[in-house]
């Protein structure tokens, strides 16, 4: 083997090749399609939440707002994946350099990261206008949900600026084939050719501790939040607390459980075909939910959007 040879193979310099899912489908034509229109439907609807809760002065609320940081995660990440995925089915290739594997990975475990977090900053905001009502309008104020967002955000970055970096420097020997649609960490670990094993264990305990303080925050938000509406006189109090909650644990238990499988799960569960699956579901579908759970089930948001639409005297 010569120099040259050499120093691709174990610099890691030389491009990726993302399998994809085209690859894996009969009919990739129509699989990009449906993928490009899903696209175009998380950017619009997230898009339009967005443009709702800062248009509207009945929407300029905590909860609107950390819904409208959700949005602006969910277009982000979205983006990441899904734009280089149809260029590259588009014109026929399926390279990815080094260093454009790393921002995306980077930038996509810093988005990751930070929803995480912001669920769990969603679910205390619910306990306290539930169970403190009297006391919610001082305690989460502007200033405190914008320091909330910065905490959300900031420690998502610590997330990818951990992970990234030590990723990215192991040497890359083997096939350059990476058996997924995007640069995902465990995609890219399986092409290493050294021991990664006390890098995954402490991959796995730092993704542990990412999911356990959101989760402990959310069952000890919600587990008081089901008490107080347990103890409510008023039927319709109890109806729209309900209603609510119930939006934001969807969007909790689709998130949290794709995470769970992807890096949480002994090896012996993952296959290419099914990390896929699970990454499609929460890389592009959950953007696309989110937008409806939390727009066709509120009728604050649904009137705002009635009344952006309407038009001169006819304005509601």
């Amino acid at each position: 083997m010569d120099i040259t040879t050499w120093m691709t193979n174990h610099t890691g310099w030389a491009d990726f090749m993302l399998v994809g899912l085209f690859r894996q489908s009969q009919h990739p034509a129509l699989l990009c399609v449906v993928i490009f229109l899903v696209f175009l439907m998380a950017l619009s609807g997230n898009a339009v939440l967005i443009i709702l809760i800062h248009s509207s002065a009945k929407l300029h609320t905590p909860m609107y707002f950390f819904i409208s940081q959700l949005s602006l995660m969910d277009m982000m990440y979205i983006s990441i994946t899904v734009p280089k995925m149809l260029l590259d089915q588009v014109l026929g290739v399926s390279t990815i350099s080094v260093p454009e594997c790393g921002v995306q990975m980077f930038l996509y475990l810093t988005l990751v990261g930070s929803e995480f977090f912001l669920l769990a900053a969603m679910a205390y905001d619910r306990y306290m206008a539930i169970c403190h009502p009297l006391r919610y309008p001082v305690l989460i104020n502007h200033r405190v949900c914008l320091l909330l967002a910065s905490g959300c955000w900031f420690l998502g970055s610590v997330d990818g600026f951990m992970l990234t970096p030590v990723t990215m420097t192991f040497p890359f020997c083997r096939s350059r084939e990476i058996q997924h649609f995007f640069c995902e960490v465990p995609a890219v670990m399986k092409l290493s050719c050294s021991d990664s094993s006390l890098y995954e264990t402490l991959m796995y305990l730092c993704c542990v501790l990412m999911l356990l303080i959101p989760v402990t925050v959310i069952s000890g938000s919600y587990s008081c939040i089901l008490l107080t509406i347990h103890r409510m006189n008023s039927a319709e109090g109890r109806r729209k607390a309900l209603a609510t909650c119930s939006s934001h644990m969807m969007v909790v238990t689709l998130f949290y459980g794709a995470a769970v499988y992807t890096y949480m799960l002994p090896s012996s569960y993952h296959t290419p075909q099914k990390d896929m699956v699970v990454s499609v579901f929460y890389t592009i579908l959950t953007p696309v939910l989110n937008p409806l759970i939390y727009s066709f089930r509120n009728k604050d948001v649904t009137g705002a959007l009635r009344k952006m639409l309407s038009v001169g005297p006819f304005v509601l």
